[in-house]
């Protein structure tokens, strides 16, 4: 029986030229969208749930909910009215330029002026807002324009992954990279610390909620995988049927139960991995993200130590002068409760010098960083009060407790917001707008004040070490310390009080000081200024000797060691951690005290000699304790001296016969190159490092710039070289062919994959075209030897056809050419030198639809 073999109406799919003739609507296009579309739309909710602690405020979902709507319509038009990348691209500038501001830069919407400034801002957010997003606290809110990269993620990611998923070849499984890239943000971004582990009965999964969102997203990709896969068999297969007139079994073969099982298998040992070995293996190492890897944008272990400046804000120009006041905030009517006090400076580094913020040998490891949002500042009492600058210009900011929140007031308001920075693990905060803070400026602190703790109740949780304390102040706290943790820091602190004197000057003066004046039934010491090593052991030295003094037995009076606030704060740090106890030291002022003699802000007006400065140790449950060092002033140091007897110089009589010693002659140097300064120096190599520095940023630079296309010119050459070399004569001579196919692909022209190879060099128009399909068909189909000489010619011709393609359209275009990515992404060919036989991996079986004759 002869003619041609009818094709059963019933067919699932219809002839290939059918099918491009159908409009992009076509049934045959619906599981891939309807699939696609539900594929973006799971990696959207994924990267979403990845991403919110990030932000953690409702803006967030309405820009994931918006962002992923205008994305789907972008992608569907896009799609059905088959637009080109740079129409795509369009659309989605458009689209982030129209909803930027609102959805991204919400604190902008209002004015014109406010809208132009809001523009401003998201172009400076699509390029700067990824990397300060890793340098702002957790989490961002709606800060300025940190919602910038979740917009681009959103809105450029699900039209991206949508318009992927829905093409027809092999570009689709670009989908799965991007997928992963939008999950990716919020676990890269996000916090350094992960989730508490989960009990699941007797078993504990670590990182439960970043391994849950891991294995989501790998287990979307690998289901799209999948049903792209299998889609793309089945149409293969349909083809083959509709073009061979044989029925397609629906029922899976042994081989499809086979690879399904296999498949299911490894994607269980996949999440064996991820879900139980992974996470425990790297339970006790730290989570490394991009803020992680970003030090803070402030430095102040640089910065000049505010308790080195102490000793000044007691001069007579200074010490009247109103820095701040406090003010109670009335909230719905209800006053709220002050803090006790309000810190300025928390100074954690000390160097046996100065005791600074930060720096080498800090107590504290947190970062100074941007505070967006609302922080949790734990349990407590709360408390809130308004801050108004006056003669404060440093950068050093008010802060009341554990801060919760700031709100800035005045012209400087959103340049305020902008610059500050806080420290959590220090409770301190810094502002950097215009150098510091001017007269004016106002802001409003909440915080939490928490639960005080009597020092005699501490442990020691143990001292990080630091510098060493001078001998004096040990063998002090030897003699006088009784017991240890607390009860014993609270003895000798409160002894070093009693028997200390305060003293704010070197010298009196002719006229009475200020801070004098202030003191009533005041009698003058002269203390001299600074807090390093030596200073502290002149205070301990004279304390030692004054116990031993016969007069101060007979007295009772101790009193010897005279200072102010910045000295015995450094001392009682350094007796605190020779007990066991991180220490620091805190500047700032009392709004109230508890015992008298303190200096207070009278009404919440600080004054700059109503500064001070107290000492916090650590205690082993975590919590920081202050304790207050400011020696009395009641009891001055007795002038009384014991009668000593006057130290006797003995004079050396020299005898009156003396023999006169010569020095011998110096050497006489013959040679000046026996000189050893000569022999000893070097080569001068100072030059070296500057060129090797700029030449590796130069070398990285054209790494980043010219990688890329220096990998597609490698794959390129190193493909061609296994074409050339690898195989028999015939299949080298099918490589030649194949690379020039690829040459006038990458030039612009089309290859039909149905196209045999006379029709190809008939469509490609090239003077040697239509020889090199010849001799290819012939090498692959004739059953003549070929010899050596055979593949050099052919290969000759190959190379001067590729050349003749690059120069066709000019210098410019023969480079894009040369890194064009057609080429790489064109579908394998079946191996070359290859007859009769033709495989096809997962062939369903098959049955004619008539009997054959």
């Amino acid at each position: 029986m002869s003619g041609p073999i009818p094709v059963m109406a019933r067919m699932d799919a219809a002839p290939r030229g059918a099918a491009e003739s159908r409009g992009p609507g076509a049934p045959r296009f619906g599981a891939r969208v309807w699939i696609g579309a539900g594929f973006a739309a799971a990696i959207a909710v994924i990267a979403a749930v990845a991403a919110w602690p990030i932000y953690r405020s409702g803006t967030f979902a309405l820009l994931f909910v918006a962002g992923t709507v205008v994305a789907g319509g972008i992608a569907a038009v896009a799609w059905w009215r088959r637009w080109s990348g740079w129409a795509v691209a369009g659309a989605l500038a458009l689209a982030i330029l129209v909803l930027g501001v609102p959805l991204a830069v919400p604190s902008r919407l209002g004015s014109p002026d406010d809208v132009v400034r809001g523009l401003g801002e998201l172009a400076a957010g699509l390029v700067l807002g990824w990397k300060d997003l890793v340098t702002v606290e957790l989490p961002v809110g709606s800060y300025r324009n940190l919602l910038v990269p979740a917009l681009v993620v959103f809105l450029v990611g699900t039209c991206t992954v949508l318009l992927l998923a829905w093409r027809e070849d092999r570009a689709a499984y670009a989908a799965v990279p991007v997928a992963l890239g939008m999950v990716a943000f919020g676990l890269f971004f996000g916090r350094a610390t992960v989730s508490a582990p989960l009990a699941v009965g007797p078993v504990l999964l670590y990182a439960p909620l970043e391994t849950g969102i891991g294995v989501a997203g790998l287990v979307a990709c690998l289901l799209w995988l999948a049903w792209r896969t299998h889609d793309e068999r089945v149409r293969a297969l349909q083809r083959a049927a509709a073009s061979s007139g044989v029925r397609i079994s629906r029922r899976p073969s042994a081989a499809d139960r086979r690879r399904t099982a296999l498949g299911a298998g490894m994607v269980a040992v996949a999440l064996v991995l991820a879900v139980a070995i992974v996470p425990f293996a790297a339970r006790g190492a730290e989570r490394e993200v991009l803020r992680s890897a970003v030090g803070p944008d402030i430095d102040l272990s640089a910065e000049v130590s505010p308790l080195s400046q102490y000793r000044a804000l007691f001069a007579d120009a200074r010490a009247d002068d109103v820095l701040f006041t406090v003010e109670p905030v009335v909230t719905d009517g209800v006053v709220g409760g002050l803090p006790e006090r309000i810190r300025l400076a928390t100074l954690d580094a000390y160097d046996g010098e100065v005791f600074r913020s930060g720096g080498e040998g800090a107590v504290d490891a947190g970062r100074f960083v941007r505070v967006p949002s609302a922080l949790d500042a734990g349990e407590g009492t709360p408390v809130a009060a308004r801050i108004e600058i006056d003669d404060w210009d440093g950068i050093w900011m008010p802060t009341a407790g554990r801060l919760e929140a700031v709100a800035f007031d005045g012209d400087r308001a959103a340049s305020l917001a902008d610059k500050f920075y806080y420290n959590a693990s220090a409770s301190a905060a810094v502002q950097t707008a215009g150098g510091g803070f001017e007269a004016g400026d106002a802001f409003v602190v909440r915080g939490v004040e928490p639960a005080g703790t009597e020092l005699a109740q501490l442990d020691a949780p143990g001292s990080p070490g630091g510098v060493a304390a001078p001998d004096s102040l040990r063998t002090w706290m030897d003699e006088h310390a009784v017991g240890s943790g607390g009860p014993a820091l609270e003895s000798v602190v409160a002894l070093l009080r009693e028997r200390g004197y305060l003293s704010h000057g070197l010298a009196e003066g002719e006229q009475e000081p200020a801070w004098v004046a202030a003191i009533p039934d005041y009698t003058f010491q002269p203390s001299a200024s600074g807090h390093s090593l030596a200073r502290v052991d002149t205070m301990f030295a004279r304390l030692l000797e004054r116990e031993t003094d016969p007069r101060a037995v007979a007295s009772g009076n101790y009193v010897a060691a005279v200072g102010d606030d910045e000295q015995f704060a450094v001392a009682v740090a350094l007796m605190a951690r020779e007990l066991g106890f991180p220490s620091r030291v805190v500047m700032g002022a009392r709004l109230s005290a508890g015992e008298p003699g303190l200096a207070t802000c009278d009404e919440g007006v600080c004054r700059a000699q109503d500064l001070s400065a107290w000492t916090e140790v650590q205690s082993a449950a975590g919590d920081w304790v202050a304790i207050d060092v400011t020696p009395q002033h009641a009891q001055s140091p007795s002038l009384d001296t014991t009668e000593q007897r006057d130290p006797e110089n003995v004079t050396e009589v020299r005898p009156e016969s003396v023999e006169e010693v010569v020095p011998p002659d110096p050497a006489q140097e013959d040679s000046a190159t026996d000189s050893p300064d000569d022999e000893g120096a070097g080569a001068d190599l100072a030059w070296l490092w500057p060129v090797l520095r700029v030449g590796g940023i130069v070398l990285v630079v054209l790494v980043l710039a010219l990688g890329p296309f220096l990998i597609v010119i490698g794959t390129k050459a190193a493909r061609r070289r296994s074409r050339r070399r690898t195989g028999t004569p015939a299949a080298r001579i099918a490589g030649g062919w194949d690379e020039y196919v690829d040459a006038a692909l990458d030039t612009g022209r089309a290859a039909s994959r149905t196209a045999t190879r006379s029709e190809l060099a008939a469509a490609f128009a090239t003077p040697a075209g239509a020889a090199l399909a010849r001799d290819a068909d012939r090498a692959v189909f004739s059953p003549a030897d070929l010899s050596v000489d055979d593949v050099k010619g052919y290969w000759a011709a190959v190379d001067a056809e590729r050349r003749a393609l690059r120069r066709e359209r000019g210098f410019w275009r023969g480079a894009l050419a040369t890194v064009s990515l057609r080429s790489l992404f064109r579908p394998m060919a079946p191996e070359p030198g290859g007859r009769t036989r033709i495989a096809e991996r997962g062939r369903r079986r098959a049955e004619p639809v008539r009997p054959m004759p």
